[in-house]
């Protein structure tokens, strides 16, 4: 963990060594005895893993001025013991849980990186090669602190830990390369091959931490990805086919390392199939890796494509991703993989350009994910409206479905302003864990993020420029933004259904950059020890979010910029919040507001977590925007109704031209589908000029001009409306099921193309279930538009119809008694009926619009 916590490590130093300073008889060097951690050293740190959720805090900083390896916990004392690579090679060093040591020098003992103590207090060194020895750590035995012999191993084997199991008392390892679990006699030396562990099969990775449970559960940690491996039971294994391996957990990388636990104490474990977080991981059932492959939860999920990945909104391009999306929706566009063109490794791969023509093909990797075939996915339409000026994305496709992408961006002056673990966030995912890993001895920041259909991906950005000289390259991967210096940048967002994947794809990225140019430089910055998990905004002003802590309980500072709506000036938040553990769900209560923009600081200003959440958006069409006067966004601070879906915010405009004028409001941030099918009507407040046109823009209508709408007559005053669902139309043929509504785009019907100036107002805007004194079922029955309802004098009845008929116009009250009548000639398209209620009482009525051959009920309220 070269660069991981290293500011909290210095602060933590600083910490001890003022204590020490302070109070030197307080040390006490205690033992640890049998916790539930394990300890993972790291050079001369150590690290509090918790196996069961990956999250490694930075318990002990600085133990000794040399590295400490081969470390094992002794049963006899308590405490951990390791190897020392001193100066004069034959030292070991116990550890307390206090993190005060002891150094003792023993003759004949020597560096070893492999190291474990078994139940007797026996300690069992090794280096490489196939010989091993032994130092009595039983304070009892009067060969304590004494090398007591050596062995060899009935074979050399390539392993950089082991442990013993409390169960038979047996020392285990799996080797480096081949993946093969081994069981070893300590007694004789004896090495029994058991097969290669399935989990890893295919890997490449060095295991330089492995421990025990009481269970004889077998956990091995990979260094390069921090990724706990479980091999369970591991004292009834006889060859691979019996041998039963999994996922556990996802840590952060780690390198001149080793792992220490007691092995009597157990990991808890995650049942997969109730629903609970058994383990206290925040995981539940399949989010947890160790759910893997088990019950019905898949090893594997696929992952989103690259063609709509790339941005969030962040306040400055809302506007223009907003359009985009809208573009997307008129044109109906829905990225087709299997019409996308494949791309193949040619004979171009892997080889150097001239430096005026590197492509962003050159870093494309290819035959990277096994089994997959490569597709064209570039999101050509974020040229444009970001900062990149070219792009390229690629997804690794098997059966139609994507399990990895590249997404490749250049950009001039700045970093790419866009990252995917905010933009994922954004949209809804949860980060499930962020720490780093380790590419080629270099650190990356690695993210596993639920996307809201279930699916779960691993994630790397990283930004590479060329050096001041242009002669190679620099590497650069932050978490933050502000960490990049302003300069162009190559930028790559990689994610994959699996660490392995991603960690290889990284690889290979890295590999084609050097065919370019040599990498000089790497740059990175720690992974954030406290993020969040996942937001949302309530409406009603609050927001909701899932903490998870890294660091022990503490303070963190939430600062942003709040805006009320889409056209208001920002305004600067802070928040003080305490984390009393793990995870922590925190309710912020902030206002209503349009977006927010913020920063989680932690106590000791290490990586801060960026967010950034928003409402859906009120804006302007494109094709107005030349004609638009004035445009203004008005907060609406109406309360939350049970059972409501209410649009907040408010607008009003006014437009000066010969056309349509439209104007739209997305119902999420990124134009997302939302179900109303459960309400019955929308009604809404509105003033203004001419007809209003407001289209119901659904998912599932491929053709813009078959979507639902509504119209309505506008008067001068503010008038409230009421439609259900018999008013909309639609050109498709059944009744309108707004099951899967994305966006309102709202239109001043333009009426003989003369140019003229007209204003709209409208707001509280609600979708609610219809209370209705009608015994039919009303959502059957086609219906007039009445404006406004409930009537307190005057009311216009608005209706379609297809013919030159004759109508007549009925009103009842609720005995069924007629108290209106009237009969109408309708002409061909929209009719429109002036009703005044006179001397008729208070209540509720019906109304029937009716010819030979087309009948419209509906229900009246009086005032």
């Amino acid at each position: 963990m070269k660069n991981y916590y290293s500011k909290l490590k210095s602060l933590i130093l600083v910490i001890i060594l003022t204590f020490t300073f302070q109070d030197l008889t307080s040390q006490t060097n205690e033992p640890f005895n049998c916790v539930q951690e394990a300890y993972l050293f790291q050079s001369n740190d150590v690290y509090a893993q918790n196996l069961a959720s990956g999250n490694a805090i930075l318990d002990g900083i600085n133990l000794s001025t040399f590295v400490i390896n081969g470390v094992g916990y002794n049963e006899k004392d308590g405490y951990i013991w390791g190897s020392l690579k001193s100066t004069d090679g034959n030292t070991i060093i116990r550890v307390g849980n206090d993190y005060e040591t002891t150094v003792y020098t023993v003759a004949g003992a020597s560096y070893s990186y492999v190291g474990d103590v078994n139940q007797d207090g026996i300690y069992y060194l090794k280096s490489g090669g196939n010989s091993f020895y032994m130092i009595d750590l039983d304070p009892a035995s009067a060969n304590y602190l004494t090398k007591i012999g050596t062995g060899t191993l009935s074979q050399s084997i390539g392993n950089h830990d082991w442990a013993f199991n409390a169960v038979d008392d047996m020392l285990y390892t799996v080797e480096k390369n081949s993946n093969i679990l081994y069981k070893i006699d300590p007694s004789n030396g004896n090495v029994t091959s058991l097969g290669e562990v399935p989990i890893l099969s295919g890997l490449n990775y060095t295991y330089g931490a492995v421990y025990f449970d009481v269970d004889g559960n077998f956990y091995v940690s990979a260094n390069q990805t921090g990724t706990v491996y479980v091999i369970y039971a591991v004292q009834n294994v006889t060859s691979s086919l019996d041998m039963t391996s999994n996922l556990f957990a996802f840590g952060p990388s780690s390198s001149q390392n080793d792992g220490a636990r007691c092995p009597t104490a157990p990991v808890p474990q995650e049942d997969c199939t109730n629903g609970v977080d058994d383990d206290g991981d925040g995981l539940v059932d399949c989010d947890d890796p160790s759910c893997s492959g088990v019950a019905s939860c898949p090893d594997i999920t696929p992952t989103s494509t690259g063609n709509n990945g790339g941005l969030e909104s962040n306040n400055r391009l809302s506007e223009q991703i907003n359009q985009r999306n809208i573009n997307r929706i008129k044109k109906n566009y829905k990225f087709d993989a299997a019409k996308a063109r494949k791309v193949e490794k040619n004979s171009f791969y892997a080889r150097r350009s001239s430096n005026q023509n590197i492509s962003l093909w050159d870093f494309v990797p290819m035959d990277i994910i096994p089994g997959a075939t490569a597709v064209e996915s570039s999101p050509s339409d974020l040229v444009g409206i970001t900062n990149a000026t070219e792009l390229v994305s690629v997804d690794y496709m098997r059966d139609n479905q994507a399990y990895g992408t590249l997404l490749v961006l250049k950009t001039e002056d700045k970093v790419y302003e866009h990252t995917k673990h905010i933009c994922d966030r954004f949209t809804g995912a949860e980060l499930l864990s962020v720490s780093n890993m380790d590419v080629n001895d270099e650190l990356f920041i690695k993210s596993r993020v639920k996307q809201p259909n279930g699916s779960i991906e691993f994630v790397a950005s990283f930004s590479v420029r060329e050096s001041a000289d242009n002669s190679s390259f620099i590497v650069e991967s932050h978490w933050n933004l502000d960490q990049y210096e302003d300069d162009g940048y190559y930028n790559f967002q990689v994610w994959a259904s699996s660490i392995d994947d991603l960690y290889n794809m990284s690889v290979e990225v890295l590999r084609l950059l050097e065919v370019q140019k040599p990498i000089s430089e790497y740059r990175s910055s720690d992974a954030p020890p406290v993020f969040i998990k996942k937001a949302a905004y309530r409406r009603g002003g609050k927001i909701d979010l899932e903490i998870i802590n890294n660091l022990r309980p503490s303070t963190v500072v939430i600062e942003g910029n709040k805006r009320v709506t889409e056209t208001s000036t920002g305004e600067a938040v802070t928040f003080n919040v305490d984390l009393t553990g793990y995870i922590n769900n925190v309710t912020l209560d902030i206002g209503n507001l349009y977006d927010f923009g913020f920063r989680l600081r932690n106590r000791y200003d290490i990586t801060p977590d960026d967010l950034f959440l928003s409402d859906g958006t009120w804006g302007v069409d494109d094709s107005s925007k030349t004609f638009v006067d004035s445009f203004n966004v008005i907060a609406n601070n109406e309360t939350d109704e049970d059972g409501v879906y209410k649009v907040e915010r408010n607008i009003s405009f006014t437009a000066t031209a010969n056309q349509d004028v439209s104007v739209y409001r997305s119902l999420t941030p990124k134009f997302e589908q939302v179900d109303l099918s459960e309400y019955d009507q929308v009604s809404f407040n509105a003033k203004g000029d001419g007809q209003m046109k407001m289209i119901f823009v659904k998912e599932s209508v491929a053709d813009w001009n078959d979507q639902p709408y509504i119209t309505v007559n506008l008067t001068e005053n503010t008038t409230s409306y009421t439609m259900y669902k018999g008013d909309i139309m639609s050109n498709l043929s059944g009744e309108v099921n707004l099951n899967d509504v994305k966006m309102l785009f709202i239109t001043l019907v333009a009426e003989d193309g003369t140019t003229v100036q007209k204003t709209l107002d409208i707001g509280n805007i609600k979708f609610s279930k219809q209370s209705t004194a009608s015994i039919k079922d009303e959502s059957l029955i086609e219906k007039a538009i009445v404006s406004p309802n409930p009537i307190e004098t005057n009311a216009v009845f608005t209706f379609n119809s297809n013919t030159t008929n004759k109508y007549n116009f009925e009103v009842f009250n609720v005995l069924g008694k007629r108290v209106h009548n009237e009969n109408i000639t309708a002409k061909v398209g929209s009719n429109a009926i002036n009703f005044n209620r006179k001397q008729l009482a208070s209540g509720i009525y019906f109304y029937k619009i009716s010819s030979k051959e087309h009948e419209m009920k509906g229900k009246l309220i009086f005032k």
